[in-house]
């Protein structure tokens, strides 16, 4: 999570920056706070590549580090920091949820649950949630807020006014999953 344009690597859009940084936090608490590389790639299924710059991503971020102890230079293991101890229990409920709700794919987007998150803050006016993210661009916000109509965890609403405007709120579902949200935006 390098520091994107004024958003912080410990805010809740920059843990999502990177699509399996949250998986992988989960991934690593379940291992028992470290593992290696060549382990979670495979309980993740994700790509050399994708795992790699995201595990570099979450060190920069101080939440995971290399393990010290571990001398194999082309093996790396990676430990959970203090800071990714608080973190990981969090991103591991959010996983769980989304696991369970059967949207994991929509889920671990870049900008689909920071959108949910701020509609729970937010008016459900497009612009007002374009503020309440800051670097989010009109087309990803659009694209995050289709996807999560189509799970079913927001609805489009059309008000009757002049000129008439849409508004979007969470759905009971999209409810559920913001209690598990709140715990993760509270250690970010």
């Amino acid at each position: 999570m390098k520091k994107q344009q004024g958003q912080s690597a410990s805010s809740l859009t920059g843990l999502f920056h990177h699509r399996w940084a949250v998986p992988a936090l989960a991934a690593l608490r379940t291992l028992g706070g470290g593992a290696k590389f060549v382990t979670l790639q495979m309980n993740l299924g994700v790509s050399r590549d994708s795992l790699k710059r995201t595990l570099v991503a979450l060190v920069d971020a101080g939440l995971i580090a290399r393990n010290p102890g571990y001398g194999h230079p082309m093996r790396p293991e990676y430990v959970l920091t203090a800071v990714g101890k608080q973190v990981a229990p969090a991103c591991a409920a959010v996983v769980e949820k989304l696991q369970r709700l059967g949207i994991e794919d929509v889920g671990l987007k870049k900008w689909s649950l920071p959108v949910a998150h701020a509609l729970v803050a937010a008016d459900g006016r497009f612009n007002r949630l374009r503020a309440a993210l800051g670097e989010v661009t009109p087309r990803a916000l659009a694209q995050a807020l289709r996807d999560l109509q189509q799970v079913g965890l927001v609805k489009r609403l059309l008000v009757d006014d002049n000129p008439p405007r849409t508004e979007y709120q969470l759905t009971r579902r999209g409810r559920r999953l913001t209690s598990v949200m709140m715990k993760l935006a509270q250690v970010t």
